[in-house]
């Protein structure tokens, strides 16, 4: 019969890696999200905590099993039962109620301070309050909103287009919001000199909110850009019903007619 002794102390030692794991949670769970595409940030922590906690038990298991083979059954119902352990360590320190008051307190600390960030007009220092936001809740419609700013202000157009575009995955019960979202989008193609992309989007936002004036100044200046005669009228004649106080609207058809 072998040695026991071995034996306890690869027990006692792995014990204590699952201590150490353990402790490393709050790390974990802070990881930068910053370079993250933004329709996978929701499942990145995720992955990574897992492939940490396997390679730390694992590998030091791999070692253990060379050095001590006959005991190889014994300690593998030990490690999968430390590793289910680990699991679920690691989600009540994720989903537990101490842990979501935490996060909700932290996420309003980090919207003030990217609000101060903002009114110093240290956009690169706000940006960074967003994506901290997102890393603890990766469905905040606010911090994306205020992110895609960023972005658009920076003249960052693509990143600017890519978290409008995921803003309007997440689905907003306020219809209103993703009218603007929609709008927020077609700005960006605009600057882009996407214009087909611009209609599009503006079509989707005048769909919510066929008389807002906003959406239908800035669809009708793009359908003189691109000398779409008929959208051009359309929205001409919308226009002067939402909004017949609306001092461009002179200069508007004068542009219509000479098209």
């Amino acid at each position: 019969m072998y040695n026991i002794i071995p034996l306890l102390l690869i027990l006692v030692s792995l014990s204590v890696i699952i201590v150490i794991v353990a402790k490393k949670f709050s790390v974990l769970a802070a990881l930068d999200v910053a370079n993250i595409p933004a329709e996978k940030e929701a499942k990145f922590k995720e992955r990574i905590i897992s492939n940490r906690l396997k390679r730390n038990v694992v590998k030091w298991w791999a070692k253990a099993g060379r050095r001590l083979k006959p005991a190889g059954a014994a300690l593998g119902n030990f490690f999968r039962s430390s590793l289910s352990k680990l699991y679920q360590l690691k989600n009540d320190y994720q989903a537990g109620p101490d842990a979501k008051i935490d996060a909700a307190k932290t996420i309003d600390r980090l919207f003030a301070q990217a609000e101060e960030f903002k009114a110093r007009d240290d956009l690169d220092a706000a940006e960074k309050k967003y994506i901290e936001i997102i890393g603890l809740d990766s469905k905040n419609l606010r911090a994306f909103k205020e992110l895609g700013r960023i972005y658009f202000a920076r003249k960052e157009f693509e990143e600017a287009k890519q978290t409008f575009e995921h803003l309007l995955k997440l689905k907003e019960d306020d219809e209103e919001a993703n009218a603007q979202t929609h709008f927020n989008l077609a700005q960006v193609y605009q600057a882009m000199g996407k214009w087909p992309e611009a209609v599009k989007s503006l079509k989707k936002a005048l769909k919510i909110e066929p008389a807002n004036p906003k959406y239908l100044d800035t669809m009708l200046v793009i359908s003189i850009i691109i000398k779409d005669k008929a959208l051009a009228l359309d929205v001409y004649g919308k226009l002067v019903k939402a909004n017949p106080d609306n001092h461009k609207l002179e200069d508007f058809k004068k542009q219509i007619d000479e098209m």
